[in-house]
């Protein structure tokens, strides 16, 4: 079973679409889909630069973040109520399909 993952852009336009295997992070699809997600710290939830805010509908349907993901979102420009850290989001079977959009804030100093 594959997961869909649809990017939007800052503005919330549609950017792109990727079907892919699940038990993924959600940055390790993005970056391979050439989305503006640093991840600095490679995903080892030492950073926030993989900020990324989830679509309402998908929100709640994601494990809630912990403590320490909450603690970096705090250092994260354009925080809101649905965002996450795309490292921290696993790519379930169960998931589906999942639609987020990266922030006006994100720059990938790595491009």
């Amino acid at each position: 079973m594959s997961v869909t993952v649809t990017f939007l852009r800052a503005d919330g336009s549609f950017d792109r679409e990727v079907t892919v295997e699940p038990d993924r992070s959600l940055l390790e699809i993005a970056q391979a889909a050439g989305q503006p997600l640093e991840g600095t710290c490679e995903g080892q939830m030492a950073c926030s630069t993989c900020h990324v805010h989830v679509a309402a509908a998908d929100f709640d349907r994601l494990p809630p973040a912990s403590d320490e993901e909450d603690d970096l979102l705090d250092l994260a420009a354009d925080v809101r109520r649905t965002s996450r850290l795309a490292c921290q989001i696993r790519l379930t079977p169960e998931l589906g399909s999942l639609t987020v959009r990266i922030p006006n804030a994100v720059t990938d100093w790595n491009r």
